[in-house]
């Protein structure tokens, strides 16, 4: 069994911080590509950003230099540092990991998602 729980999620203003957290927890023999989605009311889930086992980093273009993911492989946790908040930032923030819980073969379980809302 493996679970994924975010925390720091909240109400910031716009231009305001926030950090989310993601740890992962259960059987896991090996974690690889660690990730943000969101879901904004009405309308469709997207990335935000991943981060892969090495390291490698992508980011969705809107969020380019105002948000950093970082990762802690002994904990397998990933953050989500977000800088600079805007309104359109306003949604259900989610994580999501690859994960493998035994040598081969592996598979993508989500967090239960964090609500980030930006507004004055």
């Amino acid at each position: 069994q493996v679970q994924l729980v975010e925390s720091g999620g909240g109400l910031v203003q716009p231009g305001g911080s926030l950090r989310l957290s993601c740890a992962a927890s259960g059987s896991i023999f090996r974690v690889y590509g660690m990730g943000w989605y969101r879901q904004a009311s009405g309308k469709q889930r997207e990335l935000v950003a991943r981060i892969t086992g090495g390291g490698s980093t992508n980011y969705a273009d809107s969020v380019k230099g105002r948000f950093t993911i970082s990762r802690d492989n002994a904990k397998n946790t990933v953050h989500l540092q977000m800088n600079s908040l805007k309104p359109e930032d306003t949604a259900v923030y989610y994580c999501n990991a690859d994960i493998a819980v035994q040598e081969y073969g592996s598979s993508r379980y989500w967090g239960q998602g964090t609500q980030v809302t930006v507004s004055s």
